[in-house]
C-alpha cells in the first residue's frame, strides 16, 4: 500500500500542486508572523539591554518601557553619596526626554512620524553587554548650548554633515530649536528600530527643560569589581530619597521584556487570526480536491479493496497522500513565511519602524508550528474522503461504472442547522452584554459557528440560487448555459465546498467594510453633535507635544477660549484604561458632551467622569470612588458623571490636568481645542494659528471637517491592512476554484469528449466552463455578502456604547465585490477551460 500510495502522488503530482499552495499560503502567514515577531522582540531586547547597566535608579515606573514621560525628577545631591558607596565603580546621572524630533531639510521629521525621538545628555556607563551604552564615533560632544550630537542612522537619513544647523521639536519652551550639529554617536547594540537620539550638553538640558534645576530624571551604577548587582542596588537603596528605586539591570531587562513581549504577543496573536482564516479556507480546497481525486480513483480503490486491501489501509493511504502534501506545503511555506517576515519589515518600515539590522531567526518552535499546522490541517481536510473511499465495496471492481457511496444531506443540515441556532445565540448573548471585549467575543464565536453551519448547509442553501442561474443562463446562453447549471448542480456537495471557500473571505471583508463604513458616520455625526470648537490641533499619530503651542494661541486676537486634551494609559481594576485629561474651566466652550448622570461641572480634582460603557462593564455609578495606577502611583478619583462615549474626547476616563500630574506624568498635550470669539474672522483666526505650527511638522491645525477626516482616514489605513490580509484567504479560494474546475474536466473527460463530438464547438465548451465557474463564484459571494452584512451590522450595534452610533452599510462596495466574484470565475476559468477545449475528442471518447 505505501508503494501504490507514492505511486499515486508522483501520478497526480500536478492535480496536487494547488491544494499544497493552499497550505503553503496559510502556514505562511503562521510562519512569516512568528519570525517577524521573534526579528522585532529580539532588536527591542537588544535596545534594552544595550542601554541598561548594572544599576538603574529612577522613581518607580519612570523607567518601564511602556511609561510615558515623567514629570518626577531626582535631586543632584544624591549623585555624591552614591560615589562615596564603595560598591560602586561609576556614576553616571542624566535626563531622558521623550519628544525630541529631528525636523529635516524637508520640514518633515526624520524617520517618520511613528518611531520615538529620545534626548539626553551623554554619559560614560557601560552596559550589560560590556559595551559602552553611546560611543562616540566622528566630531565632538556638545559641550554648549544649542549644541547637539545624533545617532549616525539620524545623520544619514537626514542628510546632514558635521557643522549644519538642526531644528528640533522638543517639549519645551519654544517648541522648535534650532542647534549646531557637533558629533555623530552610536548606540551600543547597533540598531535604533527607527527611533532618533539627540545629545545635549547637561547644563542646557537643566536651563531649557528642568527650569534650571540642577536635577536628574534616572541614574545609572557600574559596579566595583567583585561586587554583585544585588549588593550594588541594596548599597544605592540605602541613600536614595523616599519612592526612587535601585533595580538590579537583570530585573530591570526582565520586567520590560515582559512588558514588550505583552505588546509583541497581541501583534502576533492579530497576524495568526488571519493565518487561521486562511487555513481554514484550504481546508475546504483540500477536502474539496482529495475528494474529485478519490471519486476519479473509484474503480482503482475498488480493486485494492478485491485484491485484500482493508479498510484501513484504503484510509491510511488517502491520509498518507494527504500528509504528503502537507509536509511539502509546509516546507515551501515556511520558505515562503520567511519572505513574508522580510516583507512584514518593509511595511512596518514605512511607518517608521525600522528593522533593517535586526535578524530573522527560523527558531525550532516556528518549525514546530509550521509543521505542525500544515500536517495537522490537511490530515483533518483528508479524514472526510478517506473514510468514503474506505467505504467502497470489493465487489464494486466488477462493474463497470464504480461510483463512490454517497451519504445523504440530511445528517450535514441538522448539524448546520444547530450550529447557526447556537452562534446566533451566542451573537444574541453578545449584544445584551455591557463589557465590550467579552461582547465581542461572544459575537466573534458566534460568527465562526455560524460561518461552518452556513457551510454545511450550503449544498441544500445553494438548490435555489442554482436553480436561478439555471433560469438566467438558459434564457441568455441557451443549452450551453443549460449545461453550466446542470454541472453545478451534478455535485452539490462539492460546488458548496468550493464556494463556501470564498463564502468566509467575502463574508469577513463584508463585515469588516461595513464596520469601517459606520465608524465613519459616527465619526461625522459625534463630532457634529459635540464638538463646539472652531479648530484643533494635534498629531496624527498621537505623540504629546510642547504646552507652549496652547500658550501661544491663547495669545492670538480673536480666541475666546483654549482647552488643552492630555493623555494617559494607567490601570483601573488591573486593566488598561484610556484618560483624557482636560481643564473642567475651558472644556464647556470645546465639548457639548450629553450626560447621562451626574454632572461635568463636578468634574475637578480628585473627579473622574465615565462613559457609559465603562460604567456598565465596570458597575461603577456616580458617587463611586475608583483608583487609577499610574507610573507615579496611585490616585483615588470620585465618579461625578456618566456620559456617552464620543470621538471629540478620546478616553473613557476625563479627569482633569492635576490628575495627570499626579500620576508622574509630565505636562504635554495631546491635542488643543481652539474656539474663536463671536464675529472673528475664521480664516484670521486660522492664519494665526497655522503660523505658530508651521515649523513643527508633528502638529497640524485643522477644522471639525478636517479633524473628522483625520480620524477616518486613521480607520481606512486600518481597513486596507484588514483587506491585505484577508485577501490570502480570497486568493486561496480562488485557486480552490480553479482546481475544482480542473479536476472535475478531468472527471468528465469522456463528457466533454461526447459533447464535442455532437457538434459543441470549443468556443461554448469554454463559455460552458466559464458560466460553471461564475455560478460557483456568484453563489459563494452572495452567501458571503449576506452574511457579512448580518455579522457587521450586529458588531455595530454591539459596539453602540463605544461610539458607534451609526449604522451604515456601503452597498455600492457590496455591488462591486459582488461584480469582482463574478469576474474572478470568469478569470478562475481560463486554464481549465483552455485545457478541456484542446482535449483531443476520439481519446476523451475513450478515456474509462
Amino acid at each position: 500500500m505505501i508503494k501504490v500510495t507514492w505511486r499515486n502522488l508522483l501520478a497526480r503530482k500536478v492535480r496536487l500542486l494547488l491544494s499544497a499552495f493552499a497550505i503553503v499560503l496559510g502556514v505562511a502567514f503562521v510562519a512569516g508572523s512568528m519570525i517577524f515577531t521573534d526579528a522585532m522582540g529580539g532588536a527591542f531586547d537588544d535596545i534594552i539591554e544595550g542601554s541598561t547597566a548594572d544599576v538603574e535608579i529612577a522613581f518607580e515606573g519612570a523607567n518601564d518601557f511602556d511609561a510615558q514621560q515623567d514629570n518626577r525628577t531626582i535631586p543632584a545631591d544624591v549623585v555624591p553619596k552614591l560615589e562615596a558607596l564603595p560598591e560602586v565603580e561609576s556614576v553616571h546621572p542624566q535626563n531622558v526626554l521623550q519628544s525630541v524630533f529631528v525636523i529635516g531639510e524637508d520640514g518633515k521629521v526624520v524617520g517618520g512620524n511613528g518611531p520615538p525621538g529620545l534626548a539626553f545628555q551623554y554619559t560614560g556607563a557601560t552596559s550589560l553587554t560590556g559595551k559602552p551604552i553611546l560611543t562616540l564615533v566622528d566630531g565632538d560632544l556638545p559641550d554648549a548650548p544649542y549644541e547637539i550630537a545624533l545617532d549616525k542612522d539620524t545623520i544619514e537619513k537626514g542628510g546632514f554633515d558635521l557643522g549644519d544647523k538642526v531644528r528640533l521639536a522638543t517639549p519645551g519652551t519654544p517648541p522648535t530649536i534650532t542647534t549646531t550639529l557637533t558629533g555623530a554617536v552610536e548606540f551600543g547594540s547597533g540598531g535604533l528600530n527607527g527611533a532618533t537620539l539627540t545629545i545635549f550638553d547637561e547644563t542646557f538640558m537643566h536651563d531649557q527643560f528642568f527650569d534650571g534645576k540642577d536635577v536628574y530624571t534616572s541614574i545609572s551604577l557600574n559596579a566595583a569589581d567583585g561586587v554583585s548587582q544585588r549588593e550594588l542596588a541594596d548599597a544605592a537603596q540605602k541613600v536614595l530619597p523616599p519612592h526612587v528605586v535601585a533595580e538590579t539591570g537583570d530585573d530591570y531587562v526582565e520586567d520590560n521584556k515582559a512588558s514588550l513581549d505583552e505588546i509583541l504577543g497581541f501583534l502576533q496573536t492579530f497576524l495568526l487570526v488571519f493565518a487561521g482564516v486562511s487555513l481554514v479556507v484550504g481546508i475546504f480546497l483540500i477536502i474539496n480536491t482529495f475528494s474529485i481525486l478519490v471519486a476519479q480513483r473509484s474503480r482503482e480503490l475498488a480493486l485494492l479493496r478485491a485484491l485484500g486491501a482493508s479498510r484501513r489501509q484504503i484510509n491510511r493511504s488517502v491520509v498518507m497522500e494527504a500528509l504528503a502534501v502537507g509536509f511539502v506545503g509546509s516546507t515551501v511555506g515556511l520558505g515562503v513565511g520567511y519572505l513574508l517576515a522580510l516583507g512584514l519589515r518593509w511595511l512596518f518600515g514605512l511607518f517608521g519602524l525600522d528593522l533593517s539590522q535586526a535578524d530573522f531567526p527560523v527558531t525550532w518552535s516556528t518549525i514546530a508550528w509550521s509543521y505542525g499546522v500544515g500536517l495537522v490541517v490537511t490530515a483533518i481536510a483528508s479524514i472526510l474522503p478517506a473514510l468514503r473511499a474506505s467505504r467502497i465495496p470489493p465487489m464494486a471492481a466488477l462493474r463497470d461504472d464504480v461510483a463512490l457511496p454517497e451519504a445523504t444531506l440530511r445528517r450535514r443540515v441538522i448539524v448546520g442547522i444547530v450550529m447557526v441556532v447556537v452562534g446566533g445565540t451566542l451573537m444574541a448573548v453578545g449584544l445584551s452584554v455591557a463589557d465590550g471585549r467579552n461582547s465581542l467575543i461572544a459575537i466573534g464565536g458566534g460568527i465562526l459557528l455560524i460561518l461552518i453551519g452556513v457551510a454545511l448547509m450550503s449544498a441544500v442553501l445553494g438548490a435555489p440560487v442554482l436553480h436561478v442561474f439555471g433560469a438566467v443562463y438558459r434564457r441568455l446562453f441557451g443549452t450551453v448555459g443549460s449545461l453550466a447549471a446542470q454541472n453545478a448542480l451534478r455535485n452539490p456537495r462539492r460546488t458548496a465546498a468550493t464556494a463556501s471557500a470564498l463564502m468566509i473571505g467575502l463574508a469577513l471583508m463584508a463585515m469588516m467594510s461595513i464596520f469601517g463604513s459606520s465608524a465613519s458616520a459616527s465619526t461625522d455625526a459625534a463630532i457634529g453633535k459635540t464638538l463646539t470648537s472652531q479648530f484643533i490641533i494635534s498629531n496624527v499619530v498621537g505623540q504629546p507635544f510642547s504646552p507652549d503651542v496652547a500658550a501661544q494661541a491663547r495669545k492670538v486676537d480673536g480666541v475666546a477660549s483654549v482647552t488643552q486634551l492630555r493623555q494617559a494609559f494607567p490601570e483601573v481594576d488591573g486593566g488598561n484604561a484610556f484618560v483624557a485629561a482636560v481643564d473642567p474651566r475651558s472644556m464647556g466652550l470645546a465639548f457639548a458632551l450629553p450626560v447621562q448622570q451626574g454632572s461635568l461641572a463636578d468634574l475637578g480634582p480628585g473627579t473622574v467622569a465615565i462613559t457609559e460603557s465603562t460604567s456598565e462593564s465596570k458597575g461603577y455609578d456616580v458617587g463611586d470612588t475608583l483608583t487609577m495606577t499610574f507610573q507615579g502611583g496611585d490616585v483615588p478619583l470620585k465618579v461625578v458623571a456618566i456620559f456617552p462615549a464620543a470621538p471629540a474626547v478620546p478616553g473613557d476616563y476625563l479627569v482633569s490636568l492635576d490628575t495627570l500630574t499626579k500620576g508622574g506624568l509630565a505636562p504635554l498635550d495631546s491635542m488643543v481645542f481652539v474656539t474663536k470669539q463671536p464675529g472673528a474672522s475664521t480664516d484670521a483666526v486660522r492664519a494665526e494659528l497655522e503660523r505658530i505650527t508651521k515649523d513643527l511638522p508633528t502638529v497640524t491645525v485643522k477644522d471639525p471637517e478636517g479633524y473628522a477626516a483625520e480620524q477616518k482616514e486613521q480607520v481606512n489605513t486600518f481597513l486596507y491592512m484588514i483587506y491585505g490580509l484577508l485577501g490570502l484567504s480570497v486568493i486561496i479560494a480562488i485557486l480552490g476554484v480553479v482546481n475544482t474546475l480542473s479536476l472535475s474536466v478531468i472527471e468528465r473527460t469522456r463528457e466533454v469528449g461526447l459533447l464535442r463530438a455532437v457538434g459543441l464547438g470549443r468556443r461554448q465548451l469554454r463559455t460552458m466552463i466559464r458560466l460553471e465557474s461564475v455560478v460557483v463564484a456568484v453563489f459563494g459571494a452572495l452567501l458571503g455578502m449576506v452574511m457579512g452584512v448580518v455579522f457587521g451590522s450586529t458588531m455595530v450595534l454591539a459596539l453602540k456604547d463605544q461610539g458607534l452610533t451609526e449604522l451604515s452599510i456601503p452597498w455600492a462596495l457590496m455591488v462591486t465585490f459582488l461584480v469582482a466574484a463574478a469576474v474572478t470565475g470568469v478569470l478562475a476559468a481560463v486554464i481549465p477551460a483552455r485545457r478541456a477545449a484542446r482535449l483531443d475528442v476520439l481519446k476523451a471518447i475513450a478515456t474509462e
